[in-house]
């Protein structure tokens, strides 16, 4: 038996779906073209050399090689260099 009675769940009592963020391939891996290297919101990390900026702020490769993280201006880039 119950030990409470039952009430009505509240309005908006609802968790919404986690967007899945931040970074999707670390320095030193390899990257191709078209590859997500992170999904963030807003540009937390600038698109450096072989990158492209989404318009949903992603950032992806647009060349063949290894991911690069570079701090300059206290702004960080995100680049790929590709292999020789």
């Amino acid at each position: 038996m119950a030990h409470t009675k039952s009430q009505k769940t509240t309005r908006g009592n609802k968790d919404s779906v986690s967007k899945r963020l931040g970074v999707k391939i670390y320095g030193n891996q390899k990257a191709k073209v078209g590859n997500v290297i992170i999904r963030q919101r807003g540009t937390k990390c600038q698109a450096g050399e072989g990158t492209r900026l989404g318009r949903d702020y992603t950032i992806y490769a647009v060349v063949d090689g290894i991911v690069q993280f570079k701090k300059r201006d206290d702004k960080q880039y995100v680049s790929v260099v590709p292999r020789q």
